[in-house]
Parts: C-alpha cells; sequence; structure tokens
C-alpha cells in the first residue's frame, strides 16, 4: 500500500505540499541564522513527498522547544493551516480520507518539526 500509496499521493497533494516545504527552506536559508532551520525544511520536504509508511515520534529538549516557538512565529503556523485546510477538503470524500491523514501528520509536524524522527 505505501508504494501505490505515494504514488497517488504525489498526484493528490504531495507535490504541492512539498514545494511548500521547499520554499520555506529556501526563505529561511536566506539568512546565515536560519540555515539549520532550513535544512529542515529540506529533509521533511522529502518526507511530505513520500509519507505513506513512515511514523513520526516526537522527543527533545530545551533547544527543540526554542526552535519549536522560533518556527512557529516565523513559518510554522502558515504551512499548518495550509495543510490543516487540504486536510479538511480531502477528507470530504471518502476515497481522499487517506490522503486527508496524511495532511493532518503533516499539519502536526509543520507545527513541531524540531525534536522529530522519522521512522521508517
Amino acid at each position: 500500500m505505501g508504494c501505490i500509496g505515494n504514488i497517488l499521493w504525489l498526484i493528490f497533494g504531495g507535490i504541492i505540499s512539498g514545494v511548500s516545504w521547499i520554499c520555506v527552506g529556501v526563505m529561511w536559508c536566506i539568512t546565515i541564522v536560519g540555515i539549520p532551520v532550513g535544512i529542515q525544511c529540506f529533509k521533511l520536504a522529502g518526507l511530505s513527498f513520500m509519507p505513506f509508511g513512515k511514523n513520526i515520534e516526537y522527543s527533545g529538549g530545551a533547544v527543540s522547544l526554542l526552535l519549536n516557538v522560533l518556527w512557529l512565529v516565523f513559518g510554522g503556523l502558515e504551512l499548518a493551516l495550509e495543510f490543516c485546510t487540504f486536510g479538511v477538503i480531502m477528507c470530504i470524500t471518502i476515497i481522499g480520507i487517506p490522503f486527508g491523514m496524511q495532511f493532518f501528520k503533516l499539519a502536526k509536524l509543520a507545527l513541531l518539526p524540531f525534536g522529530a524522527e522519522i521512522r521508517n
């Protein structure tokens, strides 16, 4: 299911979500201080292109908390709202529910990307 799901995901929203992560990553990389955040965005863009079959585990400490707060102010909230909107639109139909659930997974990741580990 993972391979077929990822192929259909690219057609039904994966490209949009991946490009969103890349755009935010490029904006963070413009500043020297934001390069680590931009690199994290590029890693999450890879997940966003192929999310089926992958789980996210959250952990972290004080540095992750500080980065997540800065992230929310400077880009995370907009991405989370975008993914939540797409998730609601996809969940209108029965066929789109798995894709909507992936958008909701990405919305949670857009709120708290630091301290998150991607597992297969």
